[in-house]
């Protein structure tokens, strides 16, 4: 029997959707992507390929009926490393991104922030179902 899926549950499955996607549109795209975006392709390809084993172990996670709460934790940490570093991006001049690189970077960057908020949000929500010891 599967279990129901919780608020923690979902939001690292729909993580792992999301991380894959962006992943596998940046690793297989990046030569197209790269011009509209006004970002080098190697950036591109390289966070996409980052993004595959990460939304792997993501997904996996959010299949256990009780993820655990250390991977979790790794799990916001990253997400949030995630976001800052694409604002730092932008802000370093590292790079020039077009008006639509831009846009791409601050939206993932949100969307990226919501999931760990998300995910923060249902490991607190799951640890107050838990009876406390005596």
């Amino acid at each position: 029997m599967t279990p129901p899926l919780s608020i923690l549950r979902l939001a690292l499955l729909g993580d792992a959707l999301a991380s894959g996607a962006t992943g596998l549109l940046a690793a297989l795209g990046a030569g197209v992507l790269a011009e509209p975006l006004g970002l080098p392709v190697p950036l591109l390809r390289m966070a996409g390929l980052a993004l595959l084993p990460y939304a792997a172990f993501v997904g996996w996670l959010g299949t256990r009926p009780e993820p655990a709460r250390g991977a979790v934790l790794a799990v916001i940490a990253i997400n949030a490393l995630w976001t800052l570093d694409s604002l730092a991006l932008l802000a370093s001049g590292w790079v020039e991104p077009t008006a639509l690189g831009t846009a791409f970077v601050l939206l993932q960057a949100a969307v990226v922030a919501g999931f760990a908020a998300a995910q923060a949000w249902g490991l607190r929500e799951r640890s107050a179902r838990r009876p406390a010891h005596a």
